[in-house]
């Protein structure tokens, strides 16, 4: 019986360590994109590499949600799914036409996810 309370606690651990990592990255990435957008006309030359950081981040979540042994709710897969997709939308318009306004939704999603992966429990 301790044998078996001993992995279960190994196992939250290395979950609740992957999911301050992740919620870290996301916190990461927005406040990249907060200082780029307070600081345009300095910064401006940082927001591909900003924009490639998220985007590498944002597909190992879609490739997380989309594989079958991911153990959360198929609802959420579909909300990260979902979300996923329009931060990589955006992720190609903001490469394309950069403009510093256009970088709030990327900033508040990723508060927003890293905010949910801090108060998982």
């Amino acid at each position: 019986m301790q044998h078996a309370a001993k992995a279960y606690g190994r196992a939250l651990n290395e979950t609740a360590s992957a999911r301050d990592l992740e919620a870290t990255l996301l916190l990461r990435s927005a406040a990249h994109f907060q200082a780029i957008r307070e600081s345009w006309d300095n910064r401006k030359a940082d927001l591909q590499g900003a924009l490639l950081f998220n985007r590498k981040l944002w597909i190992f979540f879609l490739a997380s949600v989309a594989r079958e042994d991911n153990p959360l709710p198929i609802e959420i897969r579909r909300n990260v799914a979902s979300l996923g997709m329009f931060v990589l939308k955006r992720t190609v318009r903001l490469t394309g036409d950069p403009k510093p306004e256009s970088l709030g939704a990327l900033i508040n999603i990723n508060r927003l996810l890293a905010s949910g992966l801090q108060s998982r429990i």
